[in-house]
């Protein structure tokens, strides 16, 4: 089932490309903290790799990080279009030879994917044995406020609703999706942000800076979002998530996930009854 409507992701992240950086700067901030982010947890792991490969990436921001951190010998990004890019490739067929690369990376992007099973089974694919996959996308509750205000608005006046933010994975999902795909010692954790706005533009303005503004197929007869309905729905919105300063909130949960190709040498968990002391021993 596509959910996601591709042609039009690559044509809103196309749009960011050509903007002023400097105007876009502020406006950028969640996906700014995301790479610095996943950089951090790089950094920690005690590794040396040769091959590294970033994939879905906004405007070869990442990958220079990379570079410049000299993670890697060699570094690729992988885009749908863009200068940036050093492979052109569609997001969800990834044109990697098995076992050919030893890091793969992502930032934001993963919550795009339609078959996002079929990915990380590309991904672990073509990992070397030993290889690790580390990533972070936007899941859980994130931007609940604003959905909640739209669906809200639009049914209101119009008597229904089209779905218009994204659904979200949510770590236990995610987790699961890891090991179903066959990774070794996976590791998932959520970062919550919570980000104060003057009204909804400004959210909505955030979001269109990253090209995150809605993507979703929609069906032919799919009714327009509106001014009036926009108007309505900032109505809410400061009705029911806004603080005494008047201010309004937006959430973020950002999903961290690392998973490693398996290789013989990676600890293993032991088999049950295998334990030697009883626990009862020790307390």
């Amino acid at each position: 089932m596509q959910i996601i409507n591709q042609k039009l992701l690559a044509k809103r992240r196309a749009q960011t490309r050509v903007s002023s950086p400097t105007a876009l700067k502020d406006n950028q901030f969640l996906l700014q903290n995301a790479e610095l982010d996943l950089l951090d947890r790089l950094t920690i792991i005690t590794r040396e790799f040769e091959t590294a490969v970033h994939i879905g990436g906004y405007n070869g921001s990442f990958i220079k990080l990379l570079r410049s951190n000299k993670m890697a010998e060699n570094c690729f990004n992988i885009e749908n279009s863009g200068q940036a890019a050093d492979v052109i490739a569609d997001n969800e067929i990834l044109p990697l030879k098995a076992q050919s690369v030893n890091l793969i990376t992502s930032s934001l992007s993963l919550q795009y994917i339609n078959d996002l099973p079929g990915l990380l089974a590309q991904i672990k694919r073509a990992l070397k044995p030993d290889g690790l996959f580390a990533a972070n996308l936007i899941g859980g509750a994130s931007l609940h406020e604003l959905r909640e205000s739209l669906l809200i608005a639009e049914t209101e006046l119009t008597g229904g609703a089209t779905p218009r933010v994204l659904p979200f994975i949510d770590v236990q999902q995610m987790g699961s999706l890891l090991q179903r795909a066959g990774f070794a010692l996976p590791v998932v954790d959520m970062d919550s942000l919570t980000v104060r706005y003057d009204h909804i533009f400004d959210v909505i303005k955030d979001l269109r800076a990253m090209g995150a503004t809605n993507c979703l197929h929609q069906p032919a007869n799919t009714a327009k979002l509106t001014r009036k309905i926009i108007a309505r729905a900032a109505e809410i919105y400061q009705q029911k998530f806004s603080h005494a300063d008047g201010r309004i909130t937006a959430q973020f949960d950002i999903i961290n996930i690392i998973g490693w190709a398996p290789h013989e040498s990676q600890q293993k968990p032991l088999k049950p009854g295998s334990a030697e002391h009883n626990l009862a021993d020790f307390l």
